[in-house]
């Protein structure tokens, strides 16, 4: 079983990287291969509404979407991480993510996301934490994607990755964010459980839930 972890922010080794890998290293402790795509800091533009999705099953723009499906496509559960950008997900990650999501429920019918557990790992020097928290597992709720949670909300704080991470002597000078990676180990640790239950579930003939035809109504008066 793998797992892929994306980093939303524009630092590929920065305060959001270092939540990611404490995840990452309890997953591969628990026996789960993992992967850590970052999706760079050159701009990525937003869904234009083309529709392109649904005739070819990729987004009409070929960038780091496109290639992360490829990715996603292998993997079995998903943890995805941006840092606060004024109170909600870095622009790049909110475009990464509209394009990567809608296209595949328009044109793959959700095959890529379909019943893969997944989660958000929100990081910041301060505040707007929640409501980027919020932000990120909408859209798994809309992809038919159960959520794994942790012990508290998914959250890591500092302003360097030293600060999220130190245990020196002078760390009465640092904020040391202790709690934040022992959130993340313990995202892992549920990550891999909630895994392991879909894999001895399937392999004991229990079937995925039976899909209808969806119904899109629009609000009128």
């Amino acid at each position: 079983m793998k797992v892929a972890l994306v980093n939303g922010s524009p630092h590929k080794n920065g305060c959001t990287y270092t939540a990611l890998t404490e995840v990452a290293k309890t997953l591969n402790e628990e026996r789960i291969d993992t992967e850590i795509f970052w999706i760079g800091n050159k701009p990525v533009g937003g869904c234009i509404a083309c529709k392109s999705c649904i005739k070819t099953g990729n987004c009409v723009f070929d960038d780091s979407v496109n290639e992360f499906r490829k990715i996603a496509q292998q993997c079995d559960g998903f943890i995805f991480g941006t840092p606060v950008h004024y109170g909600a997900a870095s622009g790049n990650m909110t475009a990464f993510m509209d394009r990567l999501f809608y296209s595949d429920l328009c044109g793959r019918n959700n095959e890529t996301f379909y019943m893969k557990p997944a989660a958000c790992v929100i990081s910041a020097r301060r505040a707007g934490t929640t409501a980027t928290f919020d932000q990120i597992n909408k859209y798994f709720t809309i992809q038919e994607m159960p959520i794994v949670s942790s012990r508290y909300w998914n959250m890591v704080h500092g302003v360097t990755p030293e600060q999220i991470k130190q245990d020196g002597a002078k760390a009465e000078e640092v904020v040391e964010d202790k709690e934040g990676l022992h959130t993340m180990r313990v995202l892992g640790r549920n990550m891999a459980f909630m895994l392991k239950c879909k894999e001895v579930a399937l392999k004991n003939g229990i079937e995925m839930p039976k899909r209808e035809t969806p119904v899109f109504t629009n609000f009128i008066r």
